[in-house]
């Protein structure tokens, strides 16, 4: 097979594909229109994420659709993977060639069991060698009489080298996409990888600016060790910051037990964008007390915390030192909403609102107008009628 057309697109970058599932789904139709016989073709890339340990791309011939799948963290040592020829890819770097067809009993992998039963009648995986030292894999399946020929074989071996650069690529892009998720927020991340990078770089928007803080925390630090400590905070901020996330806020930084977030405000604020956002705040404060009691429930000491949220203008951008930076949120409504929670202790409830936020919120009760430190006019703050566990 005259393979030549396929690595020379490939080289280009395989246009116009703009998704590692494009790249995948127009190499198995290009391979098939050279008459390879194709019936399931996949590709496992391992990633760095704080919880998935890598990707699977599954392509699959009668439908021409590309299945993505993702490996959890720990996958390693399950009997699933234990048991898959992708294992042997992966630590032994060599091809896995197994005949299906005309074989009786249980095959080496259960995989080719399953495969059995939808007619494949040969297997074939492949390292994927990256230029920077990794091994990643692929696989591809036929249920041709016969299974594959010598010629095919080759014709995959032909192509693996211009394809696994491309997935390289995109493995890194992805690499990156996820470390920037982890320490900025998806929302952040997307600005970054956009370009925006330079110190001072930044945008005026309105927001929701949500923070939060655990009490009394150097005493429960005090208390334990600090590995124990580490992974109490952990617990906290899962329980307290992950409605953030599952309400489409951005989680912009950690302040040792305090953290900030934000509920952006697309476009110019109109007030029905304001209302919702508001609403996505409360709810996921909602949400955030409710883990926050069922943890308590199993602690002989239950951990006091505080929520407060507020509605302003804040600079969304890069601040810092030309050699160190960090893509945040600065402005008076910033600074406001951290005192706003200082109130939670002071007037005894686990989640304050401002008045610009209580507003747009069904069930708010006023807590009466406080001045907040460095803020001339007294604001008036609120929390919601249907909480009744104090903070503490």
């Amino acid at each position: 097979m005259n393979i030549q057309s396929i690595v020379d697109w490939l080289d280009a970058g395989a246009p116009p594909a703009q998704r590692p599932q494009d790249v995948l789904q127009q190499l198995c139709l290009r391979l098939c229109d050279l008459g390879l016989p194709l019936y399931r073709t996949a590709v496992f890339v391992r990633t760095l994420h704080p919880n998935v340990a890598g990707r699977g791309f599954i392509w699959h011939q009668p439908q021409n659709i590309v299945e993505i799948v993702s490996a959890e963290i720990g996958i390693q040592d399950t009997e699933q993977y234990l048991k898959s020829p992708v294992r042997v890819v992966f630590t032994e770097h060599i091809e896995v060639r197994k005949r299906i067809e005309g074989r009786e009993g249980p095959l080496e992998f259960p995989i080719l069991d399953d495969l059995r039963q939808e007619g494949a009648t040969d297997f074939f995986a492949v390292p994927m060698r990256f230029l920077n030292g990794e091994v990643h894999g692929a696989s591809f399946v036929t249920r041709r009489a016969g299974g594959f020929t010598d010629e095919e074989i080759d014709t995959i071996r032909g192509i693996m080298p211009a394809f696994s650069r491309v997935a390289e690529i995109y493995a890194w892009r992805r690499t990156a996409r996820n470390i920037l998720d982890a320490y900025l927020g998806e929302q952040t991340g997307e600005k970054v990888l956009a370009g925006k990078i330079r110190r001072g770089d930044g945008e005026d928007i309105r927001a929701v600016i949500w923070f939060c803080d655990l009490r009394d925390s150097t005493p429960i630090a005090d208390s334990m060790s600090r590995p124990e400590f580490l992974g109490l905070l952990n617990e906290f901020f899962e329980c307290i910051l992950g409605p953030v996330l599952e309400h489409k806020g951005e989680v912009l930084r950690f302040i040792g037990d305090a953290a900030l977030a934000i509920f952006p405000i697309p476009g110019d604020g109109e007030l029905a964008e304001r209302v919702a956002a508001s609403r996505r705040a409360v709810q996921a404060a909602q949400a955030a007390i409710e883990r926050m009691a069922a943890f308590n429930a199993k602690r002989s000491r239950p951990l006091g915390f505080g929520i407060g949220l507020h509605l302003g203008h804040v600079l969304y951008g890069n601040i810092g030192t030309p050699t160190r930076i960090e893509f945040t949120v600065i402005g008076a409504a910033a600074n406001e909403a951290a005192r706003i929670e200082g109130f939670c202790k002071t007037l005894g409830v686990p989640l304050v609102l401002s008045e610009p936020v209580a507003r747009h919120v069904a069930g708010c009760v006023s807590l009466g107008s406080h001045r907040l430190r460095g803020v001339e006019e007294p604001l008036e703050l609120f929390t919601l009628s249907a909480i009744s566990s104090p903070a503490r």
